[in-house]
C-alpha cells in the first residue's frame, strides 16, 4: 500500500488583499462520497503503518483492563430522600444509575455498595435502577448521556441522549414509581433538562443554525414540543445561553455568556407570579455569577466578579436585582490568588481557587454572627489537584470532595465541617499493586523567551535516570483559561511502566496562574501559548529530563491547534506529534461566521473577516497555513466524522498538505497518519472499552516512537 494522496483541487477566496489558494477545501462535504472514500483510504493507510503495533496495542488494552476494577460503584451522593450512585459492570460498556432511600436522616455518612455484587443483584438493600445505560445504548453504534436529573418529589427522571455523536440530545422522562416512559420527548437540545421545583415542567436550551446555544424553553409535561414556551431568546451572537437552579432550589437562573462578559436572569420561585428579571445588566467585560447564601439569617446572592479586578472577587449582594455600584465586598481581590468559583451551603461555604498554579479549597464557616472560621483543607503532595462535587444538598454538613496527583488514584473524601475531620471514603482502585512511592513527582519551571516562567507538572518512574535517557510524553491545551491540572490515569501507568514519564506543560493561554495566564495567551499574545510549550520542551531536554529523540507532543481540540503550531516552528526537538480532533485550520473557521462556534469565538482569536490585524496574526500561525518543506517528525492525527466542535476536515486537510508538503523521512515514508473514528463525536468513541481501544491505539504508536516498543511489563492480575 502507498499513503493516499488526495486530489488538488485549488478554491480560491480573497480577504483584505489576499489571496487565499486552499487547494484541498473539497474535503470539506462529508455527503461526497470521494470525501468518504478518502477517509476510509486513509484508516486503511494508517492500519497497514501500524500493524506491526496490533500486538502492543492488545498488552495495551489488556494492562489497562486488568488494572481496571471492572464492577465498579461510585460514592453514594446523598439528595433529598435517597443516596445516588453509579455502577459499572465486567464486560459491558456502559454502567447504569441507582438509588437507595436514606434511612437516617441524621446521617450523612454514605452508605458502602457491595463491589462483588452480580450485576443483576443489588448492590444495597432497596437498590433501584434509575437508567440502564447498556439498554439504552442498545441497537446503537454510538451513545452518550447528556444528563439525567430528578424532579424535586423524587418521582420523574428527565434524562438526554446522544445516538450520533453530533451533540444534539433527545430529552426522555421516565415514571420511576412505574417504570414507565412518558410520552413527552423533546429532539434537537444541547444538554439535559432543569426541572422547575413545581416538577411539572422542566426547562432546556436549544441552538441556532451556528451551534450557539441560543433559546431557553419550557415544557410542561404532557404538552407536544411545538407548544413549548419560549422563555429567552439571545439574539447577540457572540453570546450563548444556559439555565440552571441553585441549590437552595429556590432559584432558577438563565445566564447569557460571552467570553468576557456575562448576564444573569433569576426568577424567584417562592414568589407568586414571578417572572425572570435581568439581575445585573451585561457591562462589556465584566463577568459575574451567582450563588444563593444565607449570611446570619440573612438571604443574599454572592457574586463572583471581575469588576474588582481580573482574578475576581467575591461581594454580597440583595435577592432582589442589583446595579453593580451596589454590590459590598465579602472577599476582596487578591493578585496572588484566582477565586474560580463560591458554593453556598446552610452552615459553611467552599470557595474554589488556585495560586501557583495549584488548586485550593477554601472553608468559610457560617454561624449565626456571619462567617466565623476561614481556612483552607490542605493535603502534603508537591503537584496535586483538589476540588469539590457531589454536595448537592444545601443542608448537608459535609463537604464532597476530590483528590488526585499524577501518581496517586483520584480519592473521594468527606470533610465534616462540624468537627473538621476528613475522612477518605474511595479511592480508584487499581488492581494488581499500585504504589504512588513508584513514582516521582515534581514540579520544574521552564523560562519564556519574555523572561516568564512556565510550571511543568511531571511524574516518571522513582528510579529514572537524570542523563536525558527518559522517554517523555509532553502534554499541553493553552486556550479558553481552561487549567490542565495534575490527574492519574490508569491507561497512562502502561507507558510509566515501560520506563517512560508524562509532563504537563501549563502554558499561557490556560488559566493555572491566573486571568494574567489566560490573556497572556489569546489574541494578540496567542504566540505566547506556542513559545511557552517550546520553552517547556526545551527545558526537559536542557535540563536532561529527556531528550529530542525520546520526547513527544500531545494535545486536542484547541491543544491540537498548539500541536500543529509548535510541530512547524520547532520540529526538531520532537521525535513525534498526537493531535486529537485537532483545531488545525483556524484560519479558515474563523473566517466562515455560518461555522459552528466561530462568532463566539471572536473574543478568543479575533475576527480575520472583520479585522486585517486579525486576520495576519492568525495567518502567521495556523498550523494549516503554516505546513512548510520541513522535516516534521511523525504525526498521528485523530479526529471524528461528527464532531461539531472542530470538523473532521480540519485534521483531513492538514495531514493532505503535509504529506505533500513536507520532507525528510517521516513524509518519505508515509509518517503523517489520520484516524477518522467514523461514528464518533468530539469526545471521540462511546462505551469504555471502544475508549481503552482507542487509547491503547494512540500509546502503541507513542511508544514506538519513544524506543519503547518491544519494552515488555509483566502482566497484572
Amino acid at each position: 500500500m502507498h499513503p493516499p494522496v488526495a486530489a488538488r483541487i485549488p478554491t480560491e477566496k480573497t480577504v483584505h488583499g489576499h489571496t487565499l489558494v486552499d487547494d484541498y477545501e473539497w474535503l470539506r462535504d462529508k455527503e461526497d462520497p470521494r470525501v468518504i472514500a478518502h477517509l476510509e483510504a486513509e484508516n486503511a493507510w494508517t492500519e497497514e503503518r501500524t500493524a506491526h503495533l496490533a500486538d502492543l496495542r492488545q498488552s495495551i488494552f489488556d494492562e489497562i483492563k486488568a488494572r481496571t476494577l471492572e464492577t465498579d460503584l461510585s460514592v453514594p451522593s446523598r439528595m433529598r430522600g435517597h443516596w445516588y450512585y453509579s455502577r459499572s459492570f465486567e464486560g459491558k460498556e456502559y454502567g447504569a444509575s441507582c438509588r437507595v432511600p436514606v434511612t437516617d436522616p441524621d446521617d450523612w455518612t454514605p452508605p458502602v455498595p457491595d463491589e462483588e455484587a452480580a450485576a443483576d443483584q443489588p448492590a444495597l438493600p432497596g437498590e433501584q435502577v434509575l437508567l440502564d445505560l447498556n439498554q439504552l445504548a442498545e441497537g446503537h453504534e454510538f451513545f452518550s448521556l447528556g444528563g439525567s436529573t430528578v424532579t424535586p418529589d423524587e418521582n420523574l427522571i428527565a434524562f438526554s441522549v446522544d445516538t450520533v455523536g453530533d451533540e444534539r440530545f433527545t430529552i426522555k422522562v421516565l415514571d420511576l414509581t412505574t417504570g414507565n416512559l412518558l410520552e413527552d420527548e423533546i429532539t434537537g437540545v444541547l444538554g439535559g433538562a432543569t426541572w422547575h421545583p413545581d416538577g411539572g415542567s422542566f426547562f432546556y436550551t436549544t441552538v441556532d443554525d451556528s451551534w450557539r446555544p441560543d433559546k431557553v424553553w419550557r415544557h410542561t409535561l404532557g404538552n407536544k414540543q411545538v407548544d413549548d414556551e419560549l422563555v429567552f431568546h439571545e439574539e447577540d451572537p457572540a453570546f450563548w445561553v444556559g439555565i440552571g437552579r441553585s441549590r437552595s432550589d429556590r432559584f432558577l437562573m438563565i445566564m447569557s455568556g460571552a467570553k468576557t462578559t456575562s448576564e444573569f436572569r433569576i426568577l424567584d420561585t417562592e414568589a407568586d407570579g414571578a417572572e425572570f428579571e435581568i439581575y445585573t445588566q451585561r457591562e462589556t467585560g465584566v463577568e459575574y455569577g451567582l450563588e444563593h447564601a444565607v449570611i446570619a439569617g440573612e438571604d443574599c446572592f454572592l457574586v463572583l466578579q471581575n469588576a474588582s479586578g481580573p482574578n475576581f472577587a467575591i461581594s454580597r449582594a440583595p435577592l432582589a436585582p442589583t446595579p453593580r455600584s451596589q454590590w459590598e465586598t465579602f472577599i476582596a481581590h487578591d493578585d496572588a490568588v484566582r477565586l474560580d468559583d463560591v458554593d453556598g451551603f446552610a452552615g459553611h461555604l467552599v470557595i474554589h481557587q488556585r495560586s501557583e498554579g495549584l488548586t485550593q479549597l477554601r472553608i468559610l464557616e457560617l454561624g449565626p454572627d456571619g462567617v466565623g472560621e476561614d481556612y483552607q483543607v490542605r493535603f502534603d503532595d508537591e503537584v496535586y489537584t483538589i476540588g469539590s462535587g457531589g454536595n448537592p444538598e444545601f443542608d448537608q454538613p459535609v463537604v464532597r470532595l476530590g483528590y488526585t496527583t499524577l501518581a496517586t488514584p483520584g480519592s473521594v473524601h468527606s470533610y465534616d465541617v462540624r468537627t473538621r475531620e476528613l475522612t477518605l471514603l474511595k479511592r480508584t482502585p487499581v488492581l494488581g499493586g499500585h504504589d504512588p512511592a513508584d513514582y516521582a513527582e515534581h514540579r520544574v519551571w521552564a523560562t519564556a523567551p519574555d523572561g516568564v516562567r512556565i510550571p511543568i507538572s511531571l511524574v516518571l518512574p522513582a528510579d529514572a535516570p537524570r542523563d536525558g535517557s527518559v522517554p517523555v510524553l509532553l502534554y499541553g491545551y493553552g486556550s479558553y483559561e481552561a487549567s490542565m491540572d495534575p490527574y492519574f490515569s490508569i491507561a497512562r501507568l502502561s507507558m510509566l511502566d515501560r520506563g517512560a514519564g508524562f509532563a504537563i506543560a501549563h502554558v499561557r493561554g490556560g488559566g493555572e496562574m491566573g486571568r494574567h495566564w489566560y490573556d497572556d495567551g489569546k489574541l494578540e499574545h496567542k504566540q505566547n501559548t506556542f513559545t511557552d510549550f517550546i520553552a517547556c520542551a526545551r527545558h526537559l531536554i536542557d535540563e536532561k529530563w529527556t531528550s529530542a529523540d525520546r520526547l513527544v507532543a500531545e494535545g486536542g481540540s484547541a491543544g491540537g491547534l498548539l500541536i500543529g503550531a509548535v510541530a512547524n516552528q520547532a520540529p526538531e526537538l520532537f521525535a513525534g506529534f498526537v493531535a486529537q480532533v485537532p483545531f488545525v485550520d483556524v484560519l479558515t473557521t474563523m473566517l466562515d461566521a455560518s461555522l459552528p462556534l466561530t462568532v463566539m469565538e471572536y473574543e478568543e482569536w479575533g475576527n480575520p473577516e472583520g479585522d486585517p490585524k486579525a486576520f495576519d496574526r492568525i495567518r502567521a500561525y495556523a498550523p494549516y497555513e503554516n505546513v512548510a518543506a520541513l522535516d516534521y517528525p511523525p504525526i498521528l492525527a485523530e479526529t471524528s466524522l461528527n464532531d461539531t466542535r472542530v470538523l473532521y476536515v480540519e485534521a483531513a486537510k492538514w495531514v493532505a498538505k503535509l504529506r505533500a508538503t513536507a520532507t525528510g523521512p517521516a513524509a518519505e515514508q508515509g509518517d503523517f497518519l489520520l484516524r477518522t473514528e467514523m461514528s464518533a463525536g468530539h469526545g471521540g468513541v462511546s462505551g469504555r472499552y471502544k475508549a481503552w481501544t482507542d487509547r491503547a491505539f494512540s500509546l502503541a504508536w507513542i511508544l514506538e516512537r519513544m524506543g519503547l516498543a518491544d519494552v515488555r511489563i509483566p502482566a497484572r492480575s
